[in-house]
């Protein structure tokens, strides 16, 4: 609990810090953020450390279609809008998965995809 009220606080930091882009309102935001952080909750043994907003830059049409290309199979309408997080985490202590032992990951991406005003939907994350 500890560690998800000190990764929230740095969030909420970051996004007072950053301000809300002219695309992307903090609901905008906090609603990504939520669906990074379920999948993260995933990552057993990983503790998430930072969460940053990447700015509106990153939503061009080229990034748009970029994500668009990748062909999500849950995705059923073309993605009209684009969100990018970049973050750092610790990954656990002993190897698993695809992770090297504790480690910190920085600047680990997080783009998210939506159509017209819908739900935001995770569509890749990794090292750009």
């Amino acid at each position: 609990m500890k560690k998800l009220l000190a990764v929230s606080l740095t969030i909420m930091i970051l996004g007072t810090l950053g301000g809300c882009g002219k695309q992307d309102t903090q609901e905008d935001m906090d609603a990504a953020i939520q669906v990074i952080e379920a999948e993260f909750a995933t990552w057993e043994g990983c503790e998430l450390h930072s969460l940053a907003y990447g700015g509106d830059a990153a939503c061009s049409d080229e990034n748009i279609e970029w994500l668009n290309g990748l062909e999500m199979k849950e995705q059923t309408e073309p993605f009209t809008q684009c969100i990018l997080f970049s973050s750092s985490f610790h990954s656990p202590v002993e190897q698993r998965d695809a992770w090297d032992a504790d480690t910190e990951y920085e600047g680990w991406q997080w783009w998210l995809g939506r159509s017209d005003g819908g739900a935001w939907e995770l569509v890749t994350c990794g090292y750009g």
